[in-house]
């Protein structure tokens, strides 16, 4: 594996001839490539000044070099060029995240880069932004006058980011070992409307890789593919991951199985990094030596929850946010007749159990619903057993394309001090949640203040309450513009991973990306091992052309009788990140095409 370090005056002929090679690869001819080389000549006495640095192979063979030149806010990608025999390699990926790291530690906010054309592909595919063409040096080391193609150079820029505030507190800045015990915190809650096998919660448990923005380990129930690994790996810049997966194909005793294996246990709370797990539960505690608290999870219910709403609005503070009314049904004999009551008066009622995940658990029911089925009764009848919150439903926006469900994200750490992650967009349809984008613009502006006041108010109660950890809040919006809240989850959850993944993002790519996490994209068929990652790899080249960044979130979905994947696509603009998901999913459609049959029919 190539490593970057400080160039040396004394290497500076040498350099040299490295940058003319490269150059010459694009298949310039001598008259160009000689009007070219005062400029890419390297000297010794500009080594340092420039911040020449270069990448080496492990026997010490120089594979390329880079430059950062220029003073805080704004500097310049001077040079970037590798040897030719090891382009393809990664060699210049590694220079230029090298380039944006040094530009971060040296205050530098806007990173200029005049590319040589043939190279606009690798500095779209790194997440540089196209901007308008001036009068700075290329990025191949070539000035204006000598520039290729009539003199006109493709300009792009870049907006070097340290990892954000929040993420660094949220793990310290460092790596962490996720621990995936999804099923198991489902499962400590018994609640009828969660799946019994955890087939959904084992498959959710991928989402293991994104628990922050930087991982030393991945703990997982069900074995995953070696390649799904190694992608996202090369998608985020990530090196060293262990992976210890297959501990518990079914049952929901992943941190028990953990456990079961004493030297496992040890590696893993043993290198001084936290664990981060998807939700607090007694075998995580016991695992890590944390007191477990119930306690501290009892606003994971829907009914706690909308009493710890009604505390804080009030208190006063919050015009923007309105609370729907709930009122916890003792009986199904209770709960029907306060059905049947909203429905004579041609209300719509949301149904919902106690506990639930991803929309499990919730009904929305009209007043015509209800008279189709034959009344109140016959409508329960087909409900999961147990006690039910009957709910007013709030009716949305007119417009069908306006933000109508949105979320906010934050935790607390362990001093108790609760810090703010953002607001997201999520995409929940017929009552169950699809995905989410995080980002600039993601949420309306009319929205992020009412709901960054009032997550942060919903924090603040939390942390006073005992809980430490992730949390998130959901919203609706009405028709007058206004936010109902509707439950907390007390857990790590989708949005969280697209926020960790943006962090990450920006710190490798520059900052301002927009991520969209989406929970399941259908597959056309079903695919051996080999051919999955081939399709992936494929997706990641086709969303790097349009400076958009493909990751495969969750591969095991694409497996089942039926398959699919979860997926992550990220991009510095709306219109980007919108190609990309519709790049992805038509490339995911069809794959069965060369089959011949639709994924129902696969094998």
């Amino acid at each position: 594996m190539a490593k970057v370090r400080a160039a040396r005056a004394a290497e500076a002929e040498a350099l040299t001839g490295l940058v003319m090679r490269s150059k010459a690869h694009w298949g310039y001819d001598a008259g160009f490539l000689a009007a070219c080389a005062p400029e890419l000549r390297i000297r010794p006495d500009e080594v340092t000044a420039r911040r020449i640095v270069v990448a080496e192979d492990p026997q010490g063979t120089v594979l390329g070099l880079a430059s950062l030149e220029g003073a805080a806010p704004v500097a310049t990608l001077g040079l970037l060029f590798v040897e030719p025999s090891a382009i393809g390699r990664g060699v210049g990926r590694l220079l230029y995240r090298d380039v944006l790291r040094r530009a971060v530690e040296q205050g530098v906010r806007r990173l200029v880069i005049d590319s040589d054309p043939h190279a606009a592909g690798f500095y779209r595919a790194m997440g540089a932004v196209a901007a308008p063409t001036g009068p700075t040096v290329a990025a191949d080391g070539s000035a204006d006058a000598a520039a290729d193609l009539d003199g006109h150079l493709v300009r792009f820029e870049a907006a070097p980011a340290p990892l954000a505030d929040w993420a660094r507190a949220w793990t310290g800045g460092g790596r962490a070992v996720h621990v995936g015990n999804v099923a198991e915190f489902n499962a400590q809650f018994g609640d009828s409307s969660l799946d019994r096998e955890q087939a959904a919660a084992h498959h959710y448990s991928c989402l293991a890789a994104f628990y922050s923005p930087c991982p030393s380990a991945l703990v997982l129930p069900r074995a995953v593919p070696a390649g799904w690994t190694d992608l996202v790996c090369r998608q985020l810049g990530w090196t060293g991951v262990e992976v210890y997966d297959g501990l518990v194909e079914r049952g929901p005793g992943l941190v028990d199985a953990v456990r079961a294996r004493p030297a496992l246990a040890a590696r893993l709370t043993g290198a001084g990094e936290p664990l981060v797990p998807w939700g607090l539960t007694r075998p995580f505690g016991l695992l890590t030596g944390r007191p477990w608290r119930p306690g501290e999870l009892r606003y994971e219910s829907k009914a706690a929850a909308h009493g710890l709403f009604e505390r804080i609005l009030a208190e006063g503070g919050h015009p923007g946010i309105v609370l729907p009314g709930q009122v916890r049904a003792a009986t199904r004999w209770a709960a029907t007749r306060l059905l049947a009551a909203r429905a004579r008066a041609g209300k719509s009622t949301v149904l919902k159990s106690e506990h639930g995940v991803g929309g499990s658990g919730t009904t929305v029911v009209t007043a015509g619903q209800v008279r189709a089925a034959g009344g109140a009764r016959a409508v329960l009848r087909r409900l999961p057993r147990g006690p039910l919150l009957v709910e007013e439903f709030v009716e949305g926006p007119p417009d069908p394309v306006a933000a109508r469900d949105l979320t906010y994200d934050g935790f607390v750490d362990a001093a108790g001090e609760a810090h703010e992650v953002g607001a997201a967009l999520m995409d929940v349809t017929a009552g169950a949640y699809r995905g989410a984008t995080v980002g600039p613009g993601a949420v309306p502006e009319w929205a992020e203040k009412p709901i960054l006041a009032f997550g942060a108010a919903v924090g603040r109660e939390l942390a006073a309450s005992g809980y430490r950890g992730w949390f998130d809040v959901d919203f609706v919006a009405d028709a007058a513009g206004r936010l109902a809240p509707t439950e907390t989850n007390l857990r790590l959850t989708g949005p969280s991973i697209a926020f960790m993944v943006a962090a990450r993002l920006d710190a490798l790519r520059g900052a301002g990306h927009l991520v969209r996490i989406a929970d399941r994209v259908e597959l056309g068929a079903r695919l051996p091992e080999a051919q999955l990652d081939e399709l992936c790899a494929e997706l990641a080249r086709a969303c790097a052309d349009l400076g958009a960044v493909f990751v495969p979130a969750i591969p095991t979905g694409a497996f089942d009788p039926v398959p699919w994947l979860g997926v992550l696509v990220a991009a510095h603009s709306v219109e980007a990140l919108d190609a990309a998901e519709a790049l992805v999913r038509s490339g995911a459609a069809a794959v069965g095409a060369m089959f011949g049959a639709p994924a129902s029919a696969a094998p």
